[in-house]
């Protein structure tokens, strides 16, 4: 089986946390699964910009990004976050790999609208890297930043990362694994099962709104391109990985 799972980086902004998640993964790896990593770092990027006094805009929920921001993308998100989570997967016992879409062209992008400055939208991914480290054993961990064919970089939302790479990679199963429970109906409840015409209407009755409403949009983005299955589910929960892997009903699955 091959599996993309993208962490949010809330859940990677406390040691104690990301080293369970990192222990969970290598696990799964030994297992024989075969899979890649994508991850986000918003929160430490906000933290990271304010210690600098420079406020965070943002536009639609993404964060404008100018020059001074792009550059602050590359130290946090490429930087300290993934090295920070590819340290705790080699103690884990993982043969982690640290990556961007830069290398190797994994996401390539164009700008998403003029008003965000360097936040680029993926146009297209090339799995190539993904593939020869997969098939040494090792665990690639991709940073949500992407270029192009002239050298440009783009601050890239990681939902749509992940959504990209998982189509290149064939991944039959897509794990976002956030700070909630998974989706949620109009009373509150959770929902356990729902399709891509169930995730459109949530969002178009105005109950998945911000957040959720993107990971919605990305989870039926990858349903369309070939991904068998999305999960939502909650990222500090004991033992996700495995129990998400093994069947157990845990947050909220998309499918087809």
């Amino acid at each position: 089986m091959r599996l993309l799972i993208k962490v949010g980086g809330t859940l990677l902004d406390e040691a104690a946390s990301r080293a369970r998640l990192s222990s969970e993964l290598a696990e799964a790896a030994r297992s024989g699964v075969q899979m890649a990593v994508v991850h986000g770092g918003g929160r430490q990027m906000t933290r990271y910009l304010a210690e600098r006094g420079c406020e965070s805009r943002f536009v639609n929920g993404l964060r404008v990004t100018t020059p001074e921001v792009l550059d602050a993308v590359l130290k946090v998100f490429a930087g300290t976050v993934n090295h920070q989570f590819v340290a705790a997967l080699n103690a884990a016992g993982a043969r982690a790999v640290g990556l961007s879409g830069i290398d190797a062209l994994l996401a390539e992008a164009e700008p998403l609208a003029e008003e965000l400055g360097a936040v680029g939208r993926v146009v297209a991914s090339d799995a190539g890297v993904l593939e020869v480290l997969v098939e040494g054993g090792y665990l690639p961990v991709i940073a949500c930043v992407a270029g192009d064919r002239r050298g440009n970089i783009y601050n890239v939302n990681a939902d749509q990362m992940a959504v990209a790479c998982a189509a290149a990679f064939r991944a039959d199963r897509l794990f976002f694994l956030t700070d909630v429970e998974g989706v949620r109906d109009a009373a509150g409840r959770p929902i356990g099962r729902l399709g891509a015409a169930d995730a459109e209407r949530l969002i178009r009755d105005g109950i998945a709104t911000g957040g959720m409403q993107a990971k919605l949009n990305a989870a039926a983005e990858a349903l369309r391109r070939g991904v068998g299955e999305v999960v939502i589910a909650p990222g500090s929960e004991a033992g996700v990985i495995g129990r998400l892997l093994s069947g157990e009903p845990l947050g909220s699955r998309l499918v087809n």
